[in-house]
């Protein structure tokens, strides 16, 4: 039987792991994707990353906290945009705009709630998946 620091080290491992992946994609959706459904599958990976981030930093965390808290930093940072700083820093220093983008759009913010609330549903079903082969 695994101790619960084990499982809380393999669930951050994984996290961490999540993190690195999806920025991976997420560069490689925006650098080789384009169009709509490539914006909002960069979005969704954005939500999913800080998520990740945050389930790391913060693991005793609850799933739901960290969910509305990932698509609270989504949503401020989309916000943000409203105020034209993240376009005019990003044309200064072009890497601002893969963190802070350039321009609001709304659609963002439904494509940042789906990829927060599939890092929870897959965090959770994870959590679930290596509770229950602990029983075992």
């Amino acid at each position: 039987m695994q101790s619960t620091g084990t499982g809380h080290r393999r669930r951050r491992s994984w996290l961490l792991v999540t993190v690195a992946l999806t920025v991976v994609v997420g560069l490689t959706t925006h650098v080789l994707g384009s169009g709509p459904l490539a914006d909002l599958a960069g979005d969704m990976l954005y939500a999913v990353m800080v998520y990740a981030a945050l389930a790391f930093v913060f693991p005793r965390a609850s799933v739901l906290v960290v969910s509305l808290s990932a698509l609270g930093i989504c949503a401020l940072i989309e916000l943000f945009q409203l105020t034209g700083l993240p376009a005019v820093w990003g044309e200064t220093f072009w890497p601002i705009r893969l963190v802070l983008g350039a321009g609001f759009d709304a659609v963002d913010l439904i494509a940042y709630a789906a990829g927060a609330g599939l890092a929870a549903a897959s965090d959770l079903a994870l959590t679930r998946r290596a509770r229950a082969s602990r029983r075992v």
